[in-house]
């Protein structure tokens, strides 16, 4: 084949990023359990990577992009999808990629207070199953792609997603103190790309997040106020408590959100 790029996982966020990639002129191949689910122009290819390696002997891909998805949230599920059948994709490849990028999450992050916000140089510290398996596909990436880049992404919204906007309309908000970090899935595919292609060779770890941490409450307020639902508890910043998170580093690269805060992302999610 001549695609010279290849998704490991072809989902929302894969498939977004994928497309992006075929704008600037890319041939992607995509691997994912249906391939009749991949979206055009992308190439799709049906893998079950928690049962059995691919073949990728007719693919020599020079950008590699690892976005897979784990249902349900448990640690067996997270480590046959995120470790065991990342390994399996990648050690298919008959050679390295020049660029690679892994798709985690924040989620292996700890929840401490700390009066500043969190950076790629707090320790990773998961708090469960999942957030341990997310952090062992980090290394078993690393092992296999050295020169690779993690990209660990907050809470992804945007697209067809109304959870919390179902929550607001519903008045099933709770804690509305804790902090909470998230990043539009328009600027996280985006910074996905960025890191493929951007000049100079990317650094192996950056948080994709956006520009401002929010308390729950905030942002549940805002989005009461946009649709007219009831008004939910409201925050109180004397109580916040949970992680804060910096995307400085990404945006050293150069990469900015087009959705800096809650504010601009939600706008268009209401109607």
């Amino acid at each position: 084949m001549t695609s010279d790029v290849l998704l490991v996982g072809c989902g929302d966020l894969g498939a977004a990023v994928g497309l992006r990639l075929a704008d600037l002129g890319h041939d992607v191949l995509a691997l994912r359990r249906d391939a009749a689910r991949v979206p055009a122009p992308l190439v799709g290819r049906s893998v079950d990577l928690t049962a059995a390696a691919p073949d990728l002997s007719d693919v020599r891909p020079r950008l590699v992009v690892v976005a897979l998805t784990a249902r349900p949230r448990t640690e067996e599920a997270y480590r046959a999808v995120y470790v065991d059948g990342m390994a399996r994709a990648l050690d298919a490849l008959p050679s390295p990629p020049e660029r690679a990028v892994l798709v985690s999450s924040t989620a292996v992050h700890p929840s401490h207070d700390l009066p500043d916000l969190e950076d790629e140089t707090v320790p990773a510290a998961p708090s469960d199953g999942p957030g341990e398996m997310l952090l062992a596909a980090e290394e078993a990436f690393h092992a296999r792609v050295p020169h690779g880049t993690v990209l660990r992404l907050s809470g992804l919204y945007g697209g067809s997603s109304t959870r919390l906007l179902d929550q607001v309309r519903e008045g099933r908000v709770t804690d509305p103190h804790r902090w909470t970090n998230r990043i539009h899935r328009t600027d996280a595919a985006a910074a996905v790309v960025h890191l493929l292609t951007m000049p100079g060779q990317p650094e192996g770890l950056y948080l994709g997040t956006d520009d401002e941490p929010a308390q729950l409450g905030d942002v549940t307020a805002h989005l009461a106020s946009l649709t007219g639902s009831p008004a939910p508890p409201p925050a109180d910043p004397a109580q916040g408590h949970g992680k804060r998170l910096s995307n400085a580093r990404l945006r050293t690269t150069g990469w900015a959100p087009t959705y800096p805060t809650y504010r601009e992302g939600y706008a268009g999610l209401t109607s």
